[in-house]
């Protein structure tokens, strides 16, 4: 095995060392993917496999050489602060504007719908609460996420980014008043 190991040295060298620009960077990494390797041999499924693993384990090590070489900027306190009162705020505005549309679903869909999402109910409760059990109160509230899109779709346009929905525009101007 040990042979096989070298056999596969070079090849390993020169993948990593296309990818990372520091030769001394690249000497550790060859190291950590030999001693993750030799931790690890019990996963190995079979012997033929070997070069695939030690190229898998390499492809992590470095990714992970660049997720600590990442630098990251703190941003201020009063500026993070300031951000999630107002991401609050407009969710607390969404979540008005959308409790219409979740009381226009037929009721079976729209309580349970009502409870998870905009009173933060678990599941669990819900299910108690309605006399149902956990898996027929999942169905609902999956159901009623379905029911509920689709009258989203139908009402407004929607902007989404990494928080989630970030703006909205009610495709009716009637809507307006609405929201």
């Amino acid at each position: 095995m040990i042979s096989e190991w070298q056999h596969h040295k070079a090849q390993l060298r020169s993948y990593v060392s296309n990818r990372i620009d520091d030769a001394d960077a690249v000497d550790d990494i060859l190291q950590d993917v030999y001693l993750k390797a030799s931790g690890n041999l019990h996963q190995l499924k079979s012997k033929g496999s070997l070069k695939g693993w030690l190229y898998r384990i390499a492809h992590n090590t470095i990714m992970d050489f660049y997720r600590q070489r990442q630098q990251f900027e703190a941003l201020p306190d009063d500026l993070v602060a300031e951000e999630q009162e107002s991401g609050k705020e407009a969710r607390e505005e969404l979540a008005e504007c959308l409790r219409p549309l979740i009381d226009e679903l037929p009721e079976k869909y729209g309580t349970p719908l009502r409870l998870a999402e905009l009173e933060g109910v678990s599941q669990q409760a819900i299910a108690y609460q309605l006399g149902l059990s956990l898996s027929g109160a999942k169905s609902r509230i999956q159901r009623g996420r379905v029911k509920f899109r689709q009258q989203m779709m139908a009402c407004c346009d929607f902007e989404i980014g990494q928080e989630g929905i970030t703006s909205y525009v009610p495709k009716d101007p009637l809507q307006r008043a609405k929201c």
